[in-house]
This record gives structure tokens, C-alpha cells and sequence, in this order.
């Protein structure tokens, strides 16, 4: 027998931990992407700009909002490329597309090829939140599957900051040098890692997939446990055999994945509407509002850097918590404190436009406490729940589907918030996002079940109704009755 361990012991997880780390790199790469935006817009739209002339607002915006639009087509090539090619390759071109993204920065100066580079950041996001959660959950064995799986928003939100304190101390070359130096790195490292079991199993690769789940879990290929977690997949794959081959139909014509589904876009739906999108892009201006008369001022990337700061601590304690706290109690805490950070903030705009006191300081930590929430649990969660009520088979279109309408809600925010803001005023704005996480509050008490450590069948128990079960129960007494007889 064939020993997969030879520093660590039998069992470890350090293999996952590895493969998962090198998995995500791709999504702090794509983080450093999306955080150049903060200042180094401010360096292109002065007159110290790098270009010939200053960067307008219109070449702005078109910069901030294009890869939010290339994303929603990418998410479904991502998925369709993870079931033909499989896990790796795919990944492989992701982080190709992110070395991509640098070389034309650093090619051109022109406006066409900053706005071809954040295209090819569209290709990444999609990655980032379509590919690597599915892959991350696929080499995860249950006990750990929710802290790996939160990595995707820590190293997004580590990518961030990283860009923001470098943008603030690097020149504007510099900083494009190093950024292109990490999916260089990691397309070298991953070379060395293993594809997802599940689709070496769908595949026909059966031997090199229980090659990979005993490297993977640190034990011998005739390992009980390697045999166990083998036969799970396989077992998972020939259901989803029985299953019509178009996914989305087979989805919206079974009552329980219906169910999920439904489940999957609230709660993606909930995390991308909770306000975070806005109160990042509207930071300046609430900074700038509280800061009259406290004394505290901070300069634009300051801002970015505390946000940045703040996002890195949310997603840290995901990662620390979501294998004690389960699921369930951590986005339904983060969903209502969210809500209620949102409805403080409305009404501390509410009460300046009436002309009643409010503290300076309550927008500040309404604000970082909306950002904390989202990344500690709003968008952490959703996405590891999405990827655990699924079946191979529906994991890649659904993982897509959810984040094509992720895409789509955070384009429309950055493009219509402003504007109605200003019609309707900021405090309804602000109350309607603070309404909407409460809500999803409630739908996830009532709603969503625990899927922490639990197989795809015990998930979809829950997700039966009471008459669903009884009838379940009475069609398995008459089985055992008629074996019996």
C-alpha cells in the first residue's frame, strides 16, 4: 500500500489546505484587480496622470462597470469549461486572464486597452466565485469544507487591501510589476496540484481519483475512509444520472431542487443587495459628511485602506467561525445586524435633512459595520451554501446562474444608485436596503437549513415539506411490510 504522507500524520488536512490556498490565489489576484480602481483612479484623473491627459469620468465609469458586464457572460463559459475540461484547466485559464489583465496595463496607456484589461477582470471575477468555490468544496472533505470555502472572500478581500496600501507607497509601474508577478507564480505552483475528484470520477478516472482523494486526505489509496468519501461521489453521480440532461429543467421540474434553487438566489440575491455595493462606492462622501465638526479626516485612499481593513477582519472571523457557529446562526446574525446597521445609517441622513442631532460618529461605524457583516458572513455563507446543496451534476449551472444575477444587481446599482438617491433621497435608499436584509433575515431563520457537515441527501431531507415526509415514511412502512410478507 502506497503511503500519500510522510511529514504530517494519517488524516491530516494539510494537503486540502494547500490545494485550497493555491485554488484561491487566483481570487486575491482578482481582489488586487478590482482594489487598482481606488487609487489609482485618482492618479489617472490628475494631472500627474501617466496618460497623455487625465482620464474622464465617462472613461471612468466605463472602466468600473465593464467587467461587471463581460462577468455575467463568463460565468456560464466558466461553468460550461469546468464540466468539459475539468476544475484545473479551468482554473489555469483563469489565472491566465489575470496575467492578461496586467500585461495590457502595462502595454498601453490608451483608454481601449485600460477598458480590454478590466474586460479580462470579467473573466476572472467569474472565476473567482463560479470556479473556485466549486473546486474548493470538491477536494474538502465535511469537517472543514465551510473554512476552506470562506478563503474565496478572504483572499478577495486581502487582494483589496494589499492593492490599496501599495497603491499608496508604489509607482504607478511598479505596482502593474507586481501584480503580474502572482498569477505568474501561481500558474507554476498549480501545475503541481491535483483535479477535483468528483470530476475525475465523471471522467472514468476512478483509479487516479482515489490517487488524489488519499493524497488529499494523508492516507493509503485501501484506506477505509478513501473508499468510503469514493464511493459517495460515485453514488452522487449516478443519481444525477437518472435526471433529465438539461439542468435548468431538471431543476425547475423537481420540487426539492426547485426548493434549492430558490434558496440560492435569495440568498445570493440578499448579500448583493444588502447595501455593501453602494455604502463602498458612497464611502467618500460619508466620510466627508462625518468628518464636518469630529475631526477626523482621512483622505480618499485612507478611506479605502480602513474599509479595506474592516473587510479583511470579516472575512477572517468567517473563516475562524463558520465551523463552530454552523451555517444558519452566522448569516442570519450578520443578515439582521446588517439591516439594522443600514436602518441606522438611513436615519442618521433622515435626522440631518430634518435638522434633529445625530452623532458624528454614528455614520463611520454604521458603515464599517454593514462591511464587516458582508464579508463576515452575507458573502461568505451564501456562496459556501450554494455550493453544498447542489449535486456535481448542478453545482457548475447554478454557481453561474447565481452569479450572472449577482452581476447583473450590482451593475444596475452602480449605474441607477446615485441618481434615485438624489430623486428620492439617501435616507429611503438606505432604509430599503436595511428592510431588505432584515427580511432575508427572517427568510433564513424559517427558511434555509444547517448544511454544515451534512451530506447533499440530509440537506434535501429538510428541504421536504411535513406531508412530503409522511408520505415518504408510509411508502417505506408498506415496503417493509410487503418484504416482510
Amino acid at each position: 500500500m502506497k503511503k500519500y504522507y510522510m511529514f504530517f500524520g494519517e488524516g491530516s488536512k494539510v494537503n486540502q489546505i494547500i490545494c485550497a490556498i493555491l485554488i484561491n490565489l487566483p481570487v486575491f489576484v482578482y481582489g488586487a484587480a478590482i482594489g487598482w480602481m481606488s487609487p489609482m483612479t485618482l492618479l489617472l484623473q490628475s494631472k500627474d496622470s501617466p496618460t497623455e491627459t487625465p482620464l474622464t469620468d465617462t472613461e471612468v465609469s466605463w472602466m468600473a462597470a465593464v467587467s461587471y458586464l463581460v462577468c455575467v457572460v463568463f460565468d456560464f463559459v466558466m461553468a460550461f469549461l469546468c464540466d468539459r475540461i475539468g476544475r484545473k484547466l479551468t482554473l489555469i485559464f483563469m489565472s491566465a486572464m489575470g496575467a492578461v489583465c496586467w500585461i495590457i496595463k502595462l502595454s498601453s496607456l490608451s483608454t481601449w486597452a485600460f477598458i480590454l484589461a478590466r474586460a479580462a477582470v470579467g473573466v476572472t471575477m467569474a472565476g473567482a466565485y463560479v470556479t473556485c468555490p466549486l473546486y474548493t468544496k470538491e477536494i474538502s472533505e465535511d469537517s472543514i469544507r465551510g473554512v476552506l470555502g470562506t478563503l474565496v472572500i478572504l483572499f478577495h478581500t486581502t487582494g483589496n487591501l494589499f492593492l490599496y496600501v501599495i497603491g499608496d507607497y508604489l509607482s504607478y509601474h511598479t505596482i502593474l510589476w507586481v501584480c503580474l508577478s502572482l498569477p505568474t507564480i501561481h500558474l507554476v505552483l498549480f501545475m503541481m496540484m491535483p483535479e477535483s475528484p468528483s470530476f475525475l470520477v465523471r471522467s472514468g478516472k476512478e483509479e487516479e481519483a482515489k490517487r488524489v482523494l488519499a493524497w488529499l486526505r494523508c492516507r493509503s489509496e485501501e484506506d477505509t475512509e478513501v473508499r468510503r468519501e469514493l464511493q459517495v461521489i460515485k453514488d452522487e453521480q449516478t443519481k444525477d444520472e437518472k435526471s433529465s440532461n438539461f439542468v435548468l429543467k431538471a431543476v425547475l421540474s423537481d420540487k426539492i431542487l426547485f426548493r434549492a434553487f430558490r434558496i440560492a438566489m435569495v440568498a445570493t440575491l440578499s448579500r448583493e443587495v444588502c447595501g455593501a455595493i453602494p455604502v463602498l462606492n458612497f464611502a467618500g462622501d460619508i466620510f466627508n459628511m462625518a468628518s464636518q465638526g469630529s475631526g477626523l479626516q482621512l483622505t480618499p485612499n485612507q478611506q479605502a485602506m480602513m474599509l479595506g481593513a474592516v473587510q479583511v477582519a470579516g472575512s477572517a472571523l468567517a473563516s475562524s467561525i463558520v465551523e463552530k457557529t454552523g451555517r444558519k446562526p452566522l448569516l442570519f446574525s450578520t443578515s439582521l445586524v446588517s439591516g439594522l446597521s443600514m436602518c441606522g445609517l438611513a436615519t442618521y441622513f433622515l435626522a440631518k435633512q430634518l435638522g434633529f442631532f445625530a452623532p458624528d460618529w454614528l455614520p463611520i461605524f454604521t458603515l464599517c459595520l454593514c462591511i464587516f457583516c458582508d464579508a463576515a458572513g452575507l458573502q461568505p455563507v451564501s456562496v459556501i451554501l450554494t455550493s453544498e446543496i447542489f449535486s456535481f451534476k448542478y453545482r457548475g449551472t447554478i454557481m453561474a446562474t447565481t452569479m450572472a444575477t449577482a452581476s447583473v444587481a450590482d451593475f444596475l446599482q452602480m449605474l441607477f444608485f446615485k441618481p434615485l438617491a438624489s430623486i428620492v433621497g439617501i435616507h429611503i435608499a438606505f432604509y430599503f436596503f436595511g428592510f431588505v436584509c432584515i427580511i432575508s433575515s427572517v427568510y433564513v431563520l424559517l427558511v434555509i437549513p444547517e448544511t454544515r457537515s451534512r451530506s447533499i441527501e440530509e440537506i434535501h431531507l429538510d428541504l421536504r415539506t411535513k406531508k412530503e415526509k409522511a408520505l415518504d415514511d408510509s411508502a417505506n412502512l408498506k415496503k417493509i411490510e410487503a418484504l416482510e410478507a
